[in-house]
């Protein structure tokens, strides 16, 4: 493994990762209705932190080898969604919106975690459990989205 590159990508995770500290939960978030199956709040930062480091170690096991371009540049892609989902979530509140970044990024995670497999199956190995935690991030976003049509900016409040 690369130690310049796992660092450097998970630089690259922290700036993903200040998103949460920039765009808090906060009040909003507290008062929607959340599905029976809703996560404690604190598996959040636990989980991602842990993804965080493998998606970091996946990188520098692919970085270096031939063929790592196409899962280098599915990984930079992914990294951007991540990134993208916290401000449009929380920061703007749409919740439809982030249900179209989050199905992305679930998309751009399964390329990622196929094409490293391709060059490395540890690497592979490693983002998998990063596509079960997005599937489960997707399937609340779309379940809260659901739960709760009057939080959208702008909706009239129920009668």
């Amino acid at each position: 493994m690369d130690y310049a590159i796992f660092f450097t990508l998970l630089v690259a995770c922290g700036a993903a990762a200040a998103t949460g500290a920039l765009f808090p939960t906060g009040a909003w978030y507290a008062a929607l209705r959340k599905p029976s199956w809703n996560p404690p709040n604190w598996l959040f930062p636990v989980a991602w932190t842990t993804l965080y480091f493998c998606m970091s170690a996946a990188g520098a096991l692919v970085a270096n080898e031939p063929g790592s371009g196409q899962a280098m540049a599915l990984w930079a892609a992914q990294i951007g969604f991540n990134a993208l989902w916290t401000p449009v979530f929380f920061g703007l509140k749409r919740m439809g919106a982030g249900m179209v970044i989050v199905s992305i990024l679930w998309l751009m995670v399964a390329l990622t975690m196929l094409a490293m497999w391709q060059v490395n199956w540890i690497a592979g190995a490693l983002f998998a459990p990063y596509v079960l935690w997005v599937s489960v991030a997707a399937a609340l976003n779309f379940a809260l989205w659901r739960l709760n049509p009057q939080a959208a900016p702008g909706a009239q409040p129920a009668q």
